[in-house]
């Protein structure tokens, strides 16, 4: 498909790297990152303190940027107990992904039929942005490109009830998405499911968009088999760390820390 043959005003070469967020907005990213990464696992408390310290932060930035964790459901708050990340069977694990699917579907059929000429040019504008991230093999890069290209579809069905709950899931399901980029494989592919996706849109066909979208979201089969995999390998990376952690402040008097670093 020639992009540039249907918006030859459009660079193939736009610049579509993430703005600088705010404080709380980098802090929320390390957290989320350690947690899909494994250095903070399903439970683990997350003490302000020694993480306003680490991230080199003042306690509001930080309160803000586990607000906003919070409020995605990515981290609990309770109370006596403080701060949680949150824990997710596989099953209902299954059960998000199978909603998210359903949602981002019904954003790709409505896309399909209500996207205008400027909705396909910046449509197609996170698309070269993720291709960009996808030959450079940056599985981050391509994490947050792939989160404006996710965006501009929801944007595009122009249903704001709708963009808004999306929105919402594709927050809680963050560090899920960005942990699934890691697993083999599925970065090149997730870039070709993005191609037919592109296609069917700009092509106006409601249905193939909703398919192709359901298809891209849902993990089933083996590549639910993968994401758990990967999931239970770094929580066992994880806990080894701790333990080796703990004998090696045990072995030089060091007083236990409750959070790990990044």
């Amino acid at each position: 498909m020639n992009y540039n043959d249907q918006f030859p005003g459009y660079p193939a070469t736009a610049d579509m790297r993430p703005k600088a967020g705010t404080r709380s907005e980098h802090v929320r990213d390390l957290i989320e990152e350690g947690i899909a990464t494994g250095s903070f696992p399903p439970g683990m408390r997350l003490d302000e303190t020694e993480l306003a310290e680490r991230f080199n932060v003042s306690r509001t930035p930080l309160r803000e940027a586990l607000f906003q964790l919070a409020s995605a459901g990515i981290v609990v708050m309770q109370p006596r107990r403080g701060t949680v990340v949150a824990e997710v069977t596989p099953h209902r694990l299954v059960e998000m992904f199978e909603v998210m699917g359903e949602l981002e579907a019904l954003c790709g059929r409505l896309s399909a039929r209500r996207m205008s000429a400027l909705d396909h040019q910046h449509l197609l504008e996170a698309h070269r942005a993720c291709e960009r991230a996808a030959q450079a093999t940056d599985p981050d890069a391509y994490y947050y490109q792939n989160e404006q290209f996710h965006q501009q579809i929801y944007d595009g069905s122009h249903n704001e009830f709708l963009r808004e709950q999306a929105t919402a899931l594709h927050r809680r399901l963050r560090p899920y998405r960005r942990l699934q980029l890691r697993v083999r494989d599925r970065l090149p592919t997730s870039f070709r499911e993005h191609e037919g996706i592109v296609e069917a849109i700009i092509a106006g066909d409601a249905d193939l968009s909703a398919q192709r979208m359901r298809e891209h979201v849902v993990v089933q089969g083996q590549r639910f088999a993968d994401l758990i995999a990967s999931i239970a390998g770094l929580h066992r990376e994880s806990m080894a760390q701790a333990a080796s952690d703990e004998a090696q402040r045990a072995i030089s008097g060091v007083a236990p820390a409750r959070t790990r670093r990044l």
